[in-house]
């Protein structure tokens, strides 16, 4: 969809381009709500500074819609589609590191109650791994700064891809 497309977009059917780049509701109508966006760096400059910050309960929503790294999505929805672009790489590693990843998730949440999330768009599954490992050192409070940076990453990238296109 291309920018002019999303501006003259219903509002539903805008919320629905960006509830899949984060089903977080208040952060979704207050992005639609600022259209017309001049350009799409404007678009995501403001998506960001509305998810900047997401409240406790918002990270949670976003948190529990997000697959585990290294598992495909289910379901054929605008979200699930991107994750499964995003993660493509991290499925075609060796089954040891594919273990280790797993064992990992297991682990991070077994410590911090949600899924690990990281922006894997652009990183190999070592990165991924090594970026594991290194979080399950953090802090819960840490983590969740970690996560909700994430979250917010992620999202944008989603809505540059999705409206730049």
């Amino acid at each position: 969809m291309r920018l002019d497309e999303f501006n003259a977009a219903t509002p539903a059917q805008a919320a629905e381009v960006v509830r899949a780049c984060a089903d977080v509701e208040r952060w979704v109508q207050q992005v639609v709500a600022g259209r017309p966006y001049g350009d799409v760096d404007g678009l995501v400059a403001a998506a960001e500074t509305l998810a900047d910050p997401w409240t406790e309960q918002e990270i949670d929503a976003a948190l529990a819609r997000h697959p585990r790294i290294g598992e495909r999505p289910s379901g054929g929805g605008a979200a699930a589609q991107l994750s499964r672009l995003e993660q493509a790489r991290v499925g075609d590693v060796d089954a040891q590191v594919q273990d280790r990843i797993a064992a990992g998730n297991r682990a991070y949440e077994e410590r911090f109650g949600h899924v690990f999330l990281v922006r894997a768009a652009g990183r190999s599954p070592e990165e991924i791994l090594h970026l594991l490992q290194e979080r399950l050192g953090n802090t819960a409070e840490q983590e969740r700064r970690h996560a909700a940076a994430n979250l917010r990453e992620i999202a944008a990238l989603r809505l540059r891809g999705l409206v730049g296109a």
